[in-house]
Formats: C-alpha cells, structure tokens, sequence
C-alpha cells in the first residue's frame, strides 16, 4: 500500500503518466480499494513466457475477484451502495475478461506496479537531485565569488605597492633635493641663490605631492582592509556551510551506516570543497602578510596596524578552524570492540595535499578514553589524553597517495589489550558503557609558521570481553547510532523516543542485515508494537504517538520471559541472516505472527496448509504451523546448521500448502538438496531425514476433528437459512450442532499430542 500512497502524490504530467496506466483492462477503483493485497502478492514470481504457470496466473485472478467481492459486502449506507454495485460489476468484468487467459492479468498488473515504482522513483530523485544540485550550485557561486574577491584584492594589493614604490622614490627624491640645498653654501653667492630658488621650488613640487600621495596611500590601505574584511565574511559563510552543514550531514550518514543504512558517500566532493577553501584562505593570508609588510615597510599615520592585525588573527582562526575540523575518520574502528581482538580504522585529513603537510608526514596516536574523559577534552578541561585503556599498534605515520590527492593513516593491526572500567550508574550493565577511541596528532604548515594539534573522535565504542555480550553491547550502539543528536555532549541519548522512529531504526537494521528491500511491513510493525506495549490493538495509528523507553527496549524482560525486545528481535534477525534470507526474500516466510494469529489464519483452510512463524518463547527459533497440528516445536540455528528448513519442509509429507494456498514445491523446491548419488565402492551413504511422529488416531484426534468440522460448519452457515418466515432465527435448525459442539468441548482430554505447541 506504501506504494499507492506514494502515487497519489504525484503531480503534472508523471499523475497524468500514472492515470493512464488504468482504464477498462484495469480499473483505478480496483487499485486503490484493493492496494494493500495487491502489493502483497508476489506478481514477479510467474513467468509470463511459461505455459505451466497458467495454474498461479488463475489463483491469483480467484483471490482477486475473492477480495473485490469481499470488499463490496462490507459497503454499507446511502454512500456505500453505488460503490458496493461498482465494485461488483468489476468482480465481474474482471473474471469475464481473465478467465481464459489469466497470465494476461498478471502481465497487466506487474506492467502496472513496475510503472508506478518507476514514476515514484523518478519524482523521488528529481526531488532530491534538485536539491542536491541547488546546494552544490549554492556553493560553486559561493567559491566563484570568493575567487573575483580574492583576485580584485590581489590586484588591489599590486597597485598599492607600485604605488607605495613610486611614493618611496620621490621620498627619496626629496631627500636628495633637502641635501642639495645643504651643500649650496660653498657656492658664490650669486650662483647659490639661483640655484637655492629652482631646488626650494622642485622641494615644495615634491613634498606636496607626497603630502597627496601619503593621504591617497593611507585610503588605498584602508580600501583594502575593508575588502578583506568583507572576504573572510564569506569565508566564514562558506565554510560554516562546508563544515557544520554537509560535512555534519557526512559524518551524520556515517553513524547511520553503522545502523544499516546507505553507505556515506561524497567525501571526495567535500575534499574538493575543503581544498578549495584552503586554497583561498592561505591566499588572502598571504594577502594580508604583504600587506603587513608594505605597512612596516613605510609607516604612515592611521589605525591600519591595528586592523591588519586583526585581519591576521582573524584569517588564522579560520584556517585553524578548518584544519582541525577535517582531520576525521573516514573508516570508523568497530562500534563493538572485543578485547584481545583485531581491528582496524582510517583516519584522514581533507586539507593535507593543500597544505602540503605530507612534505614532514604527522604521526597519529589512538587511545581509548572513557566517556568522561571525553566530555572533558571537547571542554578543553583536560590538555592531555588520558587512557582508559591500552591499545596495541596504535602508531601510525599519515601518508599523501599521489593517485587520490588524500593524506591518511591506515590503523590495520590494532588490538585492544585491556579496558579499564568507570562505576557504573543504577542499572546500567557493562554492555551500556561507552567508550570512543581518540585519534591525535600534531604538524605545522607554512614552514613551521603555523602549528596544529588535531584530535578527533570517533563513534561510541562499548567494549566486550566475550561473544554473549555482543546482543546487548549492539542494542547499546543501535540506540545511540539512530537517536543521536548533532553536537551533543557525549554521549547523551534521550531515554524515551517515539514509536514510529525506532520502526525506522529496526527497519533499517532488518533491510542490511536481509541485504534486500524488502523490510518489515506494517503488519510487521504493528506485530512489533503489540510485543513492545503488550498490547493487542492492530491499528497502526494507536502506535503513531506512543513513546517507547530504553528499558522498555533492552532492560526489561518481556512480560513472562527471561529475555527483552531487542533480544528476541536480534535473534529472528541472526537467524534469517544466517539460515533463512532467500526464504524471507521469496515472501516464503510470514515471520511476524503470533500463534493464535496464525490458528485464526489457518482455520478456513484446507489441512495440509501451514506457515511459517517466528517462536514467542523462543530467541532465534521459527516453527511451523499447520492446519490439525498448529505448531511444531521451533527451529534454531543449531537446527538448520543440520539440515536446511527447505529440506525439513519436503521431509514432512503432511505439508502441502503454504498460505494462503501455494504448493510447497512450488516455493521451496529450489532450495532442495539434490538426491544422493548412487552408492559407491559399494557402499551407500547414509541421509538425514526429518520425521514428524504422530500417535495413531485416537479419541483425541477424532475429538479435535469433530470440533473443527462443526466450527466451519458455522462459519460457513449463510445468515438467511438461519431465519425464518417472521425473520428470526430458527434455532431448531441450527441448535443441533451448537449443541454438539458445547457437547464436545466438555469432554476430558486424555491423551496428548506427541508434537508440543510453542
């Protein structure tokens, strides 16, 4: 139905391009009543150019006009009447214009979903690619108006210093003229005036020349500063849009990869844009150094020193800022560290190839630090790094790859020896403990003009000394990896988070570890929901405002067992991982179902018919149920580490339909084990088969069939043969076998089934 919702939403010519995918073959009407069981079935499994699939084609068209009929029943009222006629008449034409060729439905169908997918998915990216190309175009502008900036400076800065030249030699000139009236008294008198007259006059020419042209240099210098000024604003600008937005977005894609989700891209792009900056920054540095020297270099009247001083401390927090906010973690250690176990990380530094710091390549350190520490180095209240930890291997000198243009330092062989514990609070366990592993290191740039000391921090690590704990520290890393807020002091989370958010979270997590997209349904979540509030409401909407705790997540059992959530989550989750992913991803596995869910499911079908469900009682256990029997004892790794479910399935005759009505072989043959070869040297090799034992028929068998032949028999009674001539119901038609059934129910069971329930 996701899908639907999505189409509805369409505009201009792709609502249009969807409008036309219906008419007479397809009616929208059907679409959109029967949405969610269109979607739900698996319209890609028949093969369209394959004769024998005519038999699934036909199923399929059966349920459809089931389900259309269905739905014009419930119709009521004045406005539900012309719609209940609409949609039966449609039961009708469907059937009619199907029937003979049913895998013509089919093609229809699939033309129509694969279609709106596509339009859905376009719009999507148009959506997304226009805002991603605004904001890159954004910041393109951004660099070109900052490149004429810098360059109008440069050439400001060259006709100040030709200008300050020229104003140097005619200073000069003038002191050339003050000497040559010095020496004029050794000259006869006559011939001393005539001269002392031209030179006075060329004097007073020059020094009121340079009178002007001090006044006009002073205003070119001032001109300049004010330039400058308004540069590095959009320095800043720009690289606060760099660096607390997208690379902030970056790093945030980042944590959420460590969840499942997409893998974080764009780092390249960034570097891109973070050399760039550096680039720009060190020019209008170096703009304002000469600058400095021009204004050493001839000292005139005004507050210029005092702004160029400015200008020097304020160029150099920028480019600080933006040194030490790109030595990051491009490969993040992992966020589950067992002691005495290898791992690697890869720490980068995007501005490095600018500034050539790889021509005196740094050193990086790694040391785990506790949380704690941690808050108090991002206050700067501790100068040192303190270890809570030893870590072996933790040296490593930043290399510059020609090829990439990257400077980094790849951590390969780090182990971590031993950890040292903090007290921990109320409940919290050892697995809700975080740590982070610190990278640090120091160079300069500019030869030695500048020094920097970087540090960096990567994602909360929770330590663990063995396998057991690796459920609970993963339920630790999942909540902060997925509720985690931008700039926060570490590693705060909030306590309580909205249903809808962990269901994306536990989505996320599902579709990766699946390597598929197909996640969990809403059916799913609302299952999910169910076991969390130990509720039984089925309306998504219930759930939409519900608040959901930590200790609701992974610290308290659920109610009547010795496990939480997450637990039982992750279990189903290893499980499918490991033994039953193309199961899940072949739409062969409901999951998501509880037992009397499942009995009810089971009811109106044929025996024989079964599903498959994951187990309440059980971590990582899936059990079959079926039609008589209900439920098999649930099947765990170490089952399936023996013999495949496909296999067990085959093993058990009395399987027949998966639900709602699929051939078994239909769905699992594929997955069979081949048949034995024939023996060799004589010897024959031995197989293993499931059996399922059942006690000959007894009292209780025939009792429990009895029950179940009267409850269909009910079910299936029509309303208008229960009533009669005034009207009312005419019990003496219909008692006889409610009385056999109260008469059944009370009799003792003395027997039991062989197969328990789970």
């Amino acid at each position: 139905m996701a899908m639907w919702i999505q189409a509805q939403q369409l505009q201009g010519e792709a609502l249009h391009q969807m409008q036309a995918l219906y008419g007479q073959h397809f009616p929208i009407e059907v679409r959109h009543y029967l949405a969610q069981w269109i979607e739900s079935q698996l319209w890609d499994s028949v093969e369209l150019d394959n004769p024998a699939e005519e038999t699934k084609a036909k199923r399929l068209l059966d349920n459809l006009v089931s389900e259309l009929q269905k739905k014009a029943q419930l119709q009521g009222g004045e406005d539900g009447f012309l719609l209940k006629i609409k949609l039966g008449h449609y039961a009708s034409q469907l059937k009619s214009t199907y029937d003979r060729c049913p895998l013509e439905l089919v093609r229809c169908i699939k033309h129509i979903l694969h279609s709106e997918q596509r339009l859905v998915q376009e719009a999507t990216n148009v959506s997304a690619m226009d805002s991603l190309s605004q904001r890159h175009q954004q910041i393109n502008q951004a660099f070109e108006e900052l490149r004429l900036a810098t360059q109008d400076t440069e050439n400001e800065l060259r006709k100040l210093q030709h200008s300050q030249e020229y104003f140097i030699i005619q200073y000069q000139e003038n002191l050339r003229i003050q000497a040559q009236l010095s020496s004029l008294s050794s000259l006869p008198p006559a011939e001393r005036t005539q001269r002392e007259t031209t030179l006075q006059s060329k004097r007073a020419t020059v020094e009121a020349w340079l009178t002007r042209e001090a006044s006009t240099l002073q205003k070119y210098r001032l001109d300049l500063s004010e330039q400058h000024q308004k540069t590095l604003a959009l320095l800043r600008k720009q690289q606060t849009l760099i660096l607390d937005e997208e690379l902030i977005q970056w790093k945030r894609r980042q944590q959420l990869a460590g969840n499942g989700g997409p893998h974080e891209g764009g780092l390249d792009v960034l570097q891109s844009w973070c050399e760039k900056l550096a680039d720009l920054i060190w020019q209008n540095r170096q703009q304002i150094r000469r600058c400095e020297h021009l204004t050493q270099q001839l000292p005139l009247p005004g507050p210029m020193e005092e702004l160029l001083s400015k200008l020097n401390a304020d160029i150099t927090d920028i480019i600080s800022a933006l040194v030490t906010s790109t030595f990051i973690i491009e490969k993040q250690p992992p966020q589950v560290l067992k002691t005495q176990t290898k791992f690697a990380a890869t720490v980068r530094l995007l501005v490095g190839g600018k500034l050539n710091v790889h021509m005196n390549p740094p050193q990086v350190k790694a040391v785990i630090v506790s949380e704690q520490q941690a808050k108090a180095l991002l206050k700067n209240e501790s100068t040192h790094s303190e270890s809570s930890g030893e870590i072996l291997n933790n040296n490593c000198v930043m290399e510059y790859h020609q090829a990439t243009g990257t400077l980094s330092a790849h951590f390969r062989n780090m182990s971590l020896k031993r950890i040292k514990r903090s007290d921990r609070r109320g409940a919290e366990s050892v697995t809700e403990e975080k740590f982070t592993v610190l990278f640090e290191s120091q160079f300069s740039v500019g030869g030695n003009e500048l020094v920097f000391h970087v540090k960096t921090l990567s994602l909360p690590v929770v330590v663990i000394v063995h396998g057991s704990q690796d459920n609970n520290a993963t339920a630790t890393v999942l909540w902060d990896n997925a509720f985690a807020e931008p700039g926060r002091v570490p590693f705060i989370v909030p306590d309580k988070v909205l249903w809808p958010q962990l269901c994306e979270a536990l989505d996320m997590k599902y579709k990766a570890e699946m390597h598929s997209s197909r996640g969990l349904s809403d059916d799913n979540l609302v299952f999910l929901a169910q076991k969390g509030f130990t509720s039984s409401s089925n309306n998504p909407e219930d759930y939409r405002n519900m608040t959901i705790s930590w200790a609701q997540f992974n610290r308290e059992s659920l109610p009547g067992r010795n496990f939480t959530f997450w637990q039982w989550f992750d279990g189903v989750v290893e499980l499918m991982k490991k033994h039953l992913k193309p199961h899940w991803n072949d739409g062969a596995i409901l999951g998501f179902v509880n037992k009397q869910q499942a009995q009810d499911m089971l009811l109106s079908k044929p025996n024989g018919t079964f599903l498959l469900r994951f187990s309440d009682s059980e971590i990582g256990g899936i059990t079959i149920a079926w039609r008589l029997v209900w439920n098999l004892l649930p099947y765990t790794t170490k089952d399936f580490s023996i013999r495949s479910l496909a296999d067990r399935i085959s093993d058990l005759n009395h399987l027949l339909f998966l639900y709602p009505d699929r051939p078994k072989d239909e769905v699992f043959a594929k997955y069979y084990t081949p048949p034995l070869s024939k023996a060799v040297d004589g010897y024959v090799k031995p197989q293993i088969k499931q059996v399922f034992v059942l006690e000959p028929p007894t009292k209780n068998v025939k009792f429990l069939h009895e029950i179940i032949v009267c409850l269909s028999l009910l079910s299936t009674l029509r309303t208008d043969t229960m009533l009669d001539a005034d009207g009312d119901f005419d019990l003496d038609d219909t008692m006889d076998v409610a009385r056999h059934v109260e008469e059944l129910l009370r009799r003792p069971m003395a027997n039991q089934w062989s197969s328990q329930q789970s």
